[in-house]
């Protein structure tokens, strides 16, 4: 089975048990396999702001909420020169979004499948640039 990664609205998600069961299957599946479920550092990132903006209400600091995702068994995955770059040069791109835009290209290096419920990310994953899960 194909690693994971968690786009952060999979993180939000998968952390309130919101994701849909056949999303909650895979992880748990994939989590049983070893394989891996892995989270970008940019999804710190975008956790930050959305607390810093009061779009997100958690009982902790996002520093604190973030570490426990990967306490609870997620990995970081890899964002270096070589992501960001392949960020900028992404095959018949319409993500706008800075951070859709690192995700994606780190599921495409990594060999990912990424987790998500971001309408240009599917859309793109539909496109045949990356395969993606709709939780």
């Amino acid at each position: 089975m194909q690693p994971i990664l968690l786009d952060t609205c999979a993180i939000i998600f998968s952390v309130t048990q919101q994701l849909k069961t056949s999303a909650s299957d895979i992880l748990e599946r994939v989590e049983q396999d070893d394989t891996g479920v892995f989270v970008s550092p940019i999804s710190a990132w975008e956790i930050g702001l959305l607390v810093s903006r009061g779009q997100l209400i958690i009982s902790t600091s996002p520093e604190i909420w973030f570490s426990a995702v990967l306490q609870a068994g997620a990995k970081l995955a890899p964002m270096g020169p070589d992501v960001l770059i392949a960020s900028s040069f992404l095959p018949a791109s319409g993500l706008r979004d800075p951070a859709d835009r690192i995700i994606a290209a780190t599921a495409r290096i990594c060999g990912y499948r990424l987790m998500t419920r971001d309408c240009p990310l599917l859309d793109y994953a539909a496109e045949g640039h990356l395969k993606a899960i709709a939780c």
